[in-house]
């Protein structure tokens, strides 16, 4: 049974208006009046055939992973506030964001670019690596669970996904998703993994650059069906995007292309490139060959030394010639460079100013200075013999 409008939920979250409403429950536009916030309440809504054990069992999964769902701090993750049960079943509190769903947009504009589908594709991918980096599966990635506002993708619908991973549901013969979007081993009945979330973000692209579902198939046999027939996926206006779509469309797991090189591919045609080109390109760039680099030598004099003198020139390398064998009666002989450095060079020195030594006084001013010291007072002494003391 839906809550009315205006329902006080858990004393605190005041329902005014559906804002969305799907299988499994329905989305309100509430108020927090503890807070005095806009949120959003997802009302889930339980199949009648489970039984009690079972609803309880739901209700307290669900709260776990919301309350996990409410750790991953993506910009691409919607926020989850709280998650309150209430009427035996389990409501989930979450941020209200001024945004139409994906498939809402591809109702008002039909197929969109391949560089904008890249763009909302790469984002979700980026939700969905830091959700499965936390344990979480999301099972359910489909156009209406994608929020797209002016400047960013939201994957949504994170408390409904922690339903599918009982697999006592799959006992009661319920599976959870949408045709089209469900990855195959899961209708085959295989236990959800990353690789299924990343098969059903394919599949809305796919929708969203084409502007029509997988195959056109109503359910989830048929679709499998028109899948493993062999048949090959018409790609008519994916243009760049058609590699990455290939590689997450992939019937075998195994083969599936996988988050990482997804999320780069995508980059790459959201920038305006092609998924396969290399991410730096190395063409036009100068590389400069580590020969031409010049190391500095600690253990010889550097050939600058010596250069400001004037009339220097720079003494050439001494020649690498052994030389020549001399007899013990004569005196060995220096190498060329220190027979020139022994030979002092004409201009050699000459920058430096010349000290000039002062001439011998007379004998007679030698013997009268003595008594010009004794008798006359500093004041009265000649210049010379002041400037001599």
């Amino acid at each position: 049974m839906r809550a009315p409008s205006g329902y006080l939920l858990a004393a605190r979250y005041r329902l005014s208006e559906p804002v969305g409403r799907g299988g499994m429950g329905t989305v309100w536009r509430a108020h927090d009046e503890l807070l005095d916030r806009e949120v959003a309440v997802k009302e889930v809504r339980l199949p009648l055939v489970l039984d009690e054990d079972l609803r309880a069992e739901l209700c307290a999964r669900t709260e776990r992973e919301g309350r996990a769902t409410a750790m991953v701090a993506h910009p691409s993750v919607i926020t989850v506030f709280d998650v309150v049960t209430e009427d035996e079943r389990p409501w989930i509190v979450m941020e209200l964001l001024r945004a139409r769903s994906l498939e809402q947009l591809l109702q008002d504009r039909g197929p969109l670019p391949p560089r904008e589908t890249a763009e909302i594709g790469r984002q979700v991918l980026g939700a969905l690596r830091a959700v499965h980096a936390k344990g979480i599966l999301h099972r359910d990635v489909k156009p209406s669970n994608v929020l797209v506002t002016d400047d960013r993708a939201v994957l949504t619908d994170f408390g409904l996904a922690a339903l599918e991973g009982d697999v006592s549901i799959t006992q009661a013969g319920i599976v959870l998703g949408s045709a089209g979007y469900i990855a195959p081993e899961r209708v085959l009945g295989a236990k959800a993994t990353p690789s299924a979330d990343l098969w059903s973000l394919g599949a809305t692209l796919y929708t969203a650059v084409e502007g029509r579902g997988l195959h056109g198939r109503r359910t989830a046999a048929a679709a499998l069906a028109a899948l493993t027939s062999g048949e090959p996926i018409p790609m008519e206006k994916a243009g760049p995007l058609t590699p990455v779509l290939r590689g997450l469309l992939m019937i075998d797991p195994a083969a599936r292309l996988d988050a990482v090189r997804a999320s780069m591919m995508l980059a790459r045609v959201a920038a305006g490139g092609t998924a396969e080109e290399p991410l730096a390109r190395t063409a036009g760039r100068t590389v400069r060959n580590a020969a031409t680099i010049a190391v500095p030598s600690f253990n010889r004099r550097p050939q600058h030394r010596g250069l400001h003198r004037a009339g220097s020139a720079p003494m050439p390398p001494p020649p690498l010639i052994p030389p020549p064998a001399q007899s013990m009666a004569q005196p060995p002989v220096p190498p060329p460079q220190f027979q020139q450095r022994a030979q002092r060079r004409p201009a050699e020195g000459m920058h430096r100013k010349p000290v000039s030594r002062a001439p011998e006084p007379h004998p007679l001013v030698r013997f009268v200075t003595p008594l010009i010291r004794l008798v006359l007072p500093r004041l009265l002494w000649p210049k010379e013999l002041r400037k001599r003391r």
